[in-house]
């Protein structure tokens, strides 16, 4: 089958908007993704004519709400390759690591290690630095090399038996280098560890195997893989996940309940206290349906191709020069869709606007939740761009065409 991206992109309306004067160049994917329409259509389809609060009644309303919170934690499932009873929805990738860091930190103490990376997103960092103020573990960090890949090479340096939680970006939103992890869940394990991986940036690259992968836990937000705000997947193994504590409590977690004490659900409501997200979940089971009958072949076949030209267009603009640096692994290496680069002496935020008011191109500037790595790299920031399934030619030849004038505008001569 051969992949049409102007099929593609008649299916999201909002690429059809204008900025200005120009038309939109939507190159901002690794931030949020656009919703195709029958993402909108289904979550609409939903509140006119469903909407009601799922497992409290039986009526018909009712009963049809918690059917369609069914079938999206089936649809979850199947894209994970995991149980139903394995999926708990959360409000998003970060909601989903600070629920870990509550429930898992019942298990830690004084002494005890939890290791990260250089590299991790704040939501990847924060939750586990106000764990260990609260129990008295520490941090410990597995470098990265000079293209920004972790130097999983250098795992057992790292790991002690004092090692409870190793967490990881399963890619990074910065370097856009994976995370090869299988080769390493054994050695993590045998350290007596659970392996938890962000897989904020690789979700959108489809169906996933995180058992396959070793891993203990995988997050993820449906507003990374084109579906809507508010709700994210925490994905972990049943036999991990039923002697956890849940992180939050109230309705709809719980078993009985008396005035001093409760007992808790089964899997996966114990960890889903008050309404769930049902218009959202809706949202998330019509994107990765969407998603999934894609060839997606076609679709990484073609984000490389554009990625290679971006990175190629940036090198005759201004690379050689030592204009501009490109961050994170070379072309030839396997990587996400997204660039990362520094312009020297332009800030990224004037970037930005320039990209915006002049060529209608959306980019993203400033440390994108990574600032210990933009510290440990010298850096006060980065202009990202990032694409997804509907990028074009066209987008890309107007981000050139825009950093060109960017280097005209902006840096010294």
């Amino acid at each position: 089958m051969t992949y049409d991206v102007y099929a593609i992109r008649r299916q999201f309306p909002i690429l059809e908007r204008t900025v200005g004067d120009k038309g939109l160049h939507y190159l901002d994917n690794a931030a949020m993704t656009q919703t195709p329409r029958r993402v909108t259509q289904a979550m609409a389809d939903f509140e006119t004519h469903s909407r009601a609060n799922a497992k409290r009644s039986l009526h018909t309303l009712a009963e049809e709400s918690t059917a369609s919170l069914e079938l999206s934690r089936q649809t979850a499932a199947n894209y994970l390759n995991a149980e139903p009873a394995e999926i708990i929805f959360t409000g998003s990738t970060t909601m989903g690591l600070n629920m870990l860091a509550w429930s898992l930190g019942s298990r830690l103490g004084p002494g005890d290690e939890i290791l990260l990376s250089q590299l991790e997103h704040h939501s990847n960092l924060v939750p586990w630095q106000m764990l260990c103020a609260r129990s008295g573990a520490r941090l410990v960090f597995l470098p990265i090399d000079g293209h920004g890949r972790i130097e999983l090479d250098r795992l057992g340096d790292y790991l002690s038996l004092r090692t409870r939680i190793v967490s990881l970006s399963h890619a990074s939103n910065v370097t856009a280098a994976l995370t090869d992890i299988a080769p390493v869940s054994q050695a993590i394990h045998a350290a007596g560890a659970l392996l938890v991986l962000d897989g904020a940036q690789a979700a959108s690259q489809g169906p996933l195997d995180p058992r396959g992968l070793g891993a203990d836990f995988y997050v993820f937000s449906a507003h990374k893989v084109y579906g809507p705000t508010g709700i994210g997947v925490l994905w972990g193994r049943r036999e991990i996940l039923e002697e956890l504590p849940p992180a939050l409590g109230g309705g709809e977690m719980i078993a009985e309940v008396s005035l001093k004490r409760s007992t808790y659900a089964a899997l996966p409501h114990r960890f889903e206290a008050g309404t769930p997200p049902l218009t959202q979940a809706v949202g998330l089971a019509a994107a990765l349906t969407w998603l999934t009958s894609q060839e997606m072949a076609g679709v990484r076949s073609h984000l490389c191709a554009l990625t290679t030209d971006i990175m190629s267009g940036l090198e005759d603009l201004g690379v050689k020069d030592e204009r501009i640096r490109i961050l994170g692994p070379p072309p030839a290496e396997v990587r996400l869709p997204l660039v990362c680069f520094v312009i020297e002496g332009a800030h990224p935020h004037d970037i930005c606007q320039v990209m915006n008011d002049r060529h209608g191109v959306a980019l993203r500037g400033g440390h994108h939740c990574a600032q210990p790595l933009h510290d440990l790299w010298g850096l006060d920031g980065s202009t990202r761009v990032s694409l997804a399934a509907y990028s074009s030619a066209e987008d890309i030849a107007a981000f050139l065409e825009g950093i060109g004038d960017c280097l005209g505008l902006l840096c010294r001569s």
